[in-house]
């Protein structure tokens, strides 16, 4: 049985769940609060064999998914933009979505507080990300010389309801494109059909405005080496359609939480 404290550590983490998936802070204190009185009344209850997190917020599920009122869209009393885009996706993606973007919980862990699958899951996070993108639409560069991979991008991202900016095969036309106008997302092969370095050419562009960036490779080993800053965001070609939506939609609700931060790329 885990103990107050091993609990207590969750409690903080726990609480910014709740207030991003109610979209109200004094709700999501509210259903806080009724967990640790399920919790304190039966102490078995959060008993669970990955562990008292995966417990707890299993707990504050079966809680929350017990109120009928929670099939309704959340309001957004108090809470920052991006919690505010979060509070119209519908209830269950919304869930798995915060589990394992926000909460950074593995899929194993995520179905288990859900009660679902892990195909299940992972189609409720690609429906987020769809709903997501519908909130949050912007424009997007796609740097990248495989015409038949940008075009499938170009696809998905419009089919996602965001506007395609421009394709961009090299480092000089990726700074050409957004001369004019700047993108809200970036797509970006890491080698480019001239020799050039998508990363390069992301870092120039980031040193006049900030967008998220998603770089897609095929060799992703290279730069998930832990011995220098790495992108934030990186997908292994050939990826899946729903692992781009996924990324794209969790990129683009954290760069609304940390429009400060540094996102200058370094090999």
């Amino acid at each position: 049985m885990p103990s107050s404290s091993a609990v207590a550590q969750y409690l903080p983490f726990l609480r910014r769940y709740a207030r991003a998936l109610t979209g109200s802070q004094g709700s999501g204190d509210a259903y806080v609060a009724a967990t640790l009185e399920a919790l304190i009344a039966d102490r078995s209850i959060i008993e669970d064999p990955r562990g008292p997190r995966v417990a707890l917020y299993r707990l504050f599920t079966k809680i929350w998914n017990s109120v009928a009122v929670n099939d309704n869209r959340a309001s957004a009393e108090g809470v920052l933009p991006g919690e505010q885009k979060l509070a119209h996706i519908t209830p269950l993606p919304r869930q798995a979505f915060l589990l394992v973007a926000l909460e950074g919980f593995s899929e194993p862990d995520a179905a288990r507080i859900l009660e679902i699958d892990i195909v299940k899951l992972r189609a409720l996070v690609e429906e987020s990300g769809r709903e997501l993108a519908a909130e949050i639409a912007t424009d997007v560069l796609i740097i990248e010389d495989d015409t038949f991979i940008a075009m499938e991008l170009e696809t998905l991202v419009e089919g996602l309801g965001h506007h395609v900016l421009g394709v961009a095969r090299t480092h000089a036309e990726a700074l050409a494109l957004t001369k004019k106008k700047k993108p809200g997302l970036i797509l970006a092969d890491i080698q480019l059909a001239d020799g050039s370095s998508g990363l390069e050419a992301v870092n120039e562009l980031l040193a006049s405005f900030e967008a998220p960036v998603i770089f897609i490779t095929a060799y992703p080993e290279r730069f998930l080496t832990g011995e220098r800053p790495e992108p934030a965001f990186l997908i292994a070609k050939p990826f899946q359609p729903a692992t781009v939506s996924a990324v794209a939609s969790q990129a683009l609700f954290f760069e609304r939480s940390a429009k400060r931060r540094d996102r200058r790329v370094t090999v």
